[in-house]
């Protein structure tokens, strides 16, 4: 398994990161332990959680991933072999259990709250990589594409946000730090703030990156992080299993889609999504791929993509997953890849 340097970090991490945000919902703490031991024996020394996990949060399981995880590092002592990532939520109305209610922020008394529980679960004493999961400000994300300076909130400056970062960094408890879910203006202010004050410097920015959602690089974000050395963490390769083709072939198919409510994440249900989602999958079966491999042999590939991060609900799906690493994609099929996305662009942003 090849590695990559995240950023100005020094870190060094599979170019497969293993996602976790299924444990502890669709998945148990034995297999979750089961998938953290096939991963890491396939070369992948890189794992990604969060502490409102698992999906689709709720107060009953909120935080059994990170604890998963804890009880898998203490058992195996293999901690020294890994980079753990772990991220703090932003605001959020409705996830109320947080942090023992507290406003769910990113000031330092809601950072610190956020990195000690983490690192209780985890059954650590530093986390590598310490991702802000979404913004403190107003910014459209999660299939909210058009900006609306009327729905403006207050929000933690990022010169603070870096500085309470910066007292955890100096205290041991984090390393490395990241943003996620980011756009350009972001991604550039948390530069300009970390030299203007010589706080620390992000390293990576976790984006959501898939064949029906290509906007990181049309938009300022990819020539952004190539300038300022901030490496990308790409989620959601496969559309939340839309791009493997099961709901095509079965609209009733045990997955995300089905077993959440529909309005949970309707970026991946949206019609013009779902016919692009068709096209990749013929495409795939034309040219005697899975389309499972051809979606994540797309992100693999991408030359500024660092780090993609995988997640499966079986040992089955995590070996097809990690398998599709070596697979090249024909030019024509990139061609083509690109004829489906010229026709129907974006449509899973």
């Amino acid at each position: 398994m090849d590695k990559v340097q995240l950023g100005n970090s020094h870190l060094n991490v599979s170019k497969i990161c293993l996602g976790t945000m299924t444990w502890g919902e669709q998945n148990t703490e034995a297999e979750a332990h089961s998938q953290l031991d096939y991963a890491i024996e396939r070369g992948i020394n890189f794992i990604d959680t969060a502490e409102m996990y698992p999906v689709m949060t709720r107060a009953e399981t909120q935080g059994a991933t990170e604890r998963y995880i804890g009880s898998w590092l203490k058992k195996s002592g293999r901690r020294d072999q890994l980079v753990i990532a772990t991220k703090a939520a932003g605001p959020n109305a409705s996830i109320t259990w947080l942090r023992g209610g507290r406003a769910r922020n990113f000031d330092a008394a809601n950072l610190k709250a956020a990195v000690e529980t983490s690192l209780k679960r985890l059954q650590i004493e530093h986390i590598d990589l310490y991702q802000l999961h979404w913004p403190s400000r107003n910014v459209p994300i999660f299939g909210n594409n058009v900006f609306n300076p009327r729905q403006e909130r207050a929000a933690v400056a990022i010169e603070e946000t870096l500085a309470a970062l910066g007292d955890l960094v100096k205290e041991g408890k984090i390393g490395a730090i990241g943003v996620s879910n980011e756009s350009c203006w972001g991604v550039s202010e948390f530069i300009k703030q970390s030299e203007m004050n010589g706080l620390p410097r992000i390293a990576t920015i976790q984006n959501l990156y898939n064949l029906t959602a290509r906007h990181y690089e049309t938009s300022l974000l990819d020539e952004t992080c190539y300038r300022e050395n901030v490496s990308l963490l790409a989620y959601s390769p496969l559309a939340f299993g839309q791009l493997t083709g099961k709901y095509l072939d079965d609209p009733a198919a045990h997955g995300r889609l089905t077993i959440f409510p529909a309005n949970w994440s309707p970026r991946y249900v949206r019609p013009a999504t779902v016919e692009a989602a068709r096209r990749y999958v013929q495409l795939a079966r034309e040219h005697g791929l899975t389309p499972a491999q051809l979606a994540l042999a797309w992100c693999y590939s991408r030359w500024f993509v660092a780090s993609t991060i995988i997640g499966a609900t079986s040992l089955a799906q995590l070996q097809a997953n990690i398998d599709a690493y070596s697979i090249v994609l024909p030019l024509d099929v990139i061609r083509q890849i690109d004829q489906i996305h010229a026709e129907i662009t974006n449509p899973g942003q």
